[in-house]
């Protein structure tokens, strides 16, 4: 686990979390109550915000990294700023942070308010090829096309639709600043316990020179297919393995090419976040 897990909890924090049998209300409704849960494990996911789709590469959207997410112990995981260089280093940064109880509690309720409820209806904006943006909370979850691209007179959408596209942006975008709130402690580096690996054939880059191939210290490539029809494999490595990975991938670019079983592969290191149980989380949508 991370460094600072434990170290402000001593237990898992009660949540107020959204109740499955709450029912499904319409987008924006605002009588709903939160009914009180038991405790929530560490590991359990409560808040997440994250972008799928949209006009990139099919291959983006496997083992994205979520914007945000907030587990029950406090920690807040995010993807941090990344040196503008090519190639780009192959090792995410990402970041972890530390919640208090009553600040994740809050956030649960502000976002009930907001909107995040199964079956909400945020409508379908007149905008082609946006991503979406799923916003989880609790056991409740939400998927809005061109959250922020949408203009706010898009005909095609409600004034209903519209005023509860507007809630959530705001909740969004609280939910996105909370690296830099107040009270939330100083990142440091996020810790897995384990990483998955996304391997597909190498195909030698145009825009770049790579530096020779490196010898690969994991388990076999490509692994389990996460996409056969984008040839894109998967395996994860835990403890020692792991360390070795992450050893060879500090002195690696993402156009580096990687020798296994007699051939060479582009590989996108990913580790897993804590609520990730292998490489099936890393399939794109949710």
């Amino acid at each position: 686990m991370t460094r600072l897990r434990g170290t402000l909890f001593a237990a898992a924090v009660p949540l107020f979390l959204i109740s499955a049998c709450a029912g499904n209300q319409p987008a924006g409704a605002t009588d709903t109550q939160p009914t009180e849960s038991a405790s929530v494990p560490a590991d359990a996911l409560v808040i997440r915000v994250e972008s799928f789709g949209g006009f990139v590469p099919a291959e983006h959207n496997l083992g994205r990294i979520p914007e945000v997410s907030v587990y029950g112990d406090g920690r807040l995981i995010t993807e941090g700023p990344h040196t503008m260089i090519y190639p780009a280093r192959s090792l995410p940064n990402i970041q972890e942070q530390m919640l208090t109880p009553e600040y994740v509690q809050e956030l649960v309720r502000e976002g009930q308010a907001a909107g995040v409820r199964n079956g909400a209806d945020f409508g379908s904006p007149n905008i082609a090829d946006a991503p979406s943006t799923r916003v989880t909370v609790g056991d409740q979850s939400v998927s809005v096309v061109a959250l922020s691209e949408a203009r706010p007179t898009d005909p095609r959408l409600t004034e209903a639709q519209r005023t509860a596209r507007t809630k959530l942006a705001a909740y969004v975008k609280k939910v996105e600043g909370l690296t830099a709130a107040d009270g939330v402690s100083a990142p440091v580096a996020y810790q897995p316990t384990t990483v998955a690996v996304l391997a597909r054939p190498y195909v030698p880059p145009q825009a770049a020179e790579p530096t020779g191939p490196q010898a690969w210290p994991g388990p076999a490539l490509p692994g389990d297919m996460l996409s056969a029809n984008l040839g894109i494999g998967c395996v994860t490595a835990t403890g020692a393995e792991k360390d070795k990975v992450l050893a060879a991938a500090q002195n690696s670019t993402v156009i580096t090419p990687w020798t296994s079983g007699g051939k060479q592969w582009s590989i996108t290191f990913r580790p897993l976040l804590p609520d990730e149980p292998g490489c099936v989380a890393l399939k794109g949508v949710r």
